[in-house]
């Protein structure tokens, strides 16, 4: 049996297709020294070195998808606030208007107050000045003191003042320039003085009306803020002879114009840009408001704010009594 088994041993060993010998072909269900790269595991450390890089890859994809959310956020914040800002610009437009237009009606009151008020007022002004001279000059004639007769002189000499612009073109022009009668009538224009303070509540509205939809504030060009300004024009003259007539026409014209520009959203410089010029607009109707309510004029006017016109019949009367008086008094002293 040792030696059979010897035998065999060595036939195994001289066999070149014995399994297991170097030589011998590979059995393909076998696994070989490589099947680590094949099997199950090798797959599983494959797919894990794969999945690290895919990984890494997608680190790099999270930050640039955020930075991109990001950056649509800040797009949208800046759109957001360049609306808020053409709000604002709009209702600062808004409010400069209506500004301007309680300016120009005030304006419009004190000049036909004051040219009425001369008008109406001013021959029992000059009976008074006069009547005054003559009281002093009657006086100074009974006693003969000096002190009367120097008070007689100046009371003369205020009722001869040296003549003022007004004067010297008879009504034609001031100081502020021609007139708008005498405009009218140098244009060959019907002329039309006005004939109370504050014209009447319909043209008032009107007047209102046409500048909030004609102002040359609301123009975006050039072009578009001349024609305007020569619009408003007609209109602030209409409105300051209280033409309700004219007014009405206007309005019929500006509705059958060109139909103005649609604001259109401008960069955030621009907004702002509009706003500083707003601002600096306002403080200068400020000051012209100011100036306004500060004259004589204005202030007689703030006395009687719903009824000016009734003031200068309440002056009327005053002045009349005042020339009754002192007629009274003159008869006393050259009877």
């Amino acid at each position: 049996m040792t030696n059979s088994h010897a035998e065999n041993a060595q036939d195994g060993q001289d066999r070149p297709d014995a399994p297991g010998t170097p030589d011998a072909p590979a059995d393909p269900q076998a696994p070989d020294a490589r099947g680590g790269q094949d099997s199950p595991a090798g797959s599983q450390e494959d797919g894990s070195h794969e999945g690290g890089q895919d990984g890494h890859i997608g680190g790099q994809d999270a930050p640039t998808s955020h930075d991109a959310e990001a950056a649509a956020e800040h797009q949208a914040a800046q759109e957001a606030a360049t609306r808020r800002l053409a709000k604002a610009v709009l209702a600062a437009e808004q409010a400069l208007i209506e500004f301007e237009i309680a300016v120009e009606t005030f304006r419009v009151e004190v000049e036909n107050f004051s040219r009425l008020h001369h008008q109406r007022l001013g021959p029992m002004y000059a009976r008074l000045d006069e009547l005054d001279a003559q009281i002093a000059e009657a006086v100074a004639a009974r006693t003969g003191a000096p002190e009367d007769i120097r008070k007689a002189k100046e009371a003369r000499a205020s009722v001869l003042p040296m003549p003022d612009v007004e004067e010297l073109f008879h009504g034609w022009i001031g100081s502020e320039g021609l007139f708008p009668e005498s405009q009218a009538m140098l244009t060959e224009q019907p002329v039309r003085p006005p004939q109370k303070v504050r014209p009447s509540e319909e043209a008032r509205k009107a007047y209102r009306d046409l500048v909030r939809q004609a102002h040359p504030d609301l123009a975006r060009d050039d072009a578009e803020r001349a024609r305007r300004d020569a619009f408003i024009a007609r209109v602030n003259m209409a409105y300051a002879q209280g033409d309700e007539a004219a007014l009405r026409e206007l309005a019929r014209e500006w509705a059958a114009g060109p139909v103005p520009v649609e604001e259109r959203l401008t960069e955030s410089e621009e907004l702002y840009a509009r706003l500083e010029w707003l601002a600096e607009r306002k403080e200068l109707l400020a000051a012209v408001a100011a100036e306004l309510e500060g004259s004589a004029i204005g202030a007689m006017i703030k006395m009687a704010p719903q009824d000016p016109d009734g003031l200068l019949d309440e002056i009327a009367e005053k002045l009349l009594a005042d020339v009754a008086e002192r007629e009274a008094y003159l008869a006393q002293l050259v009877g």
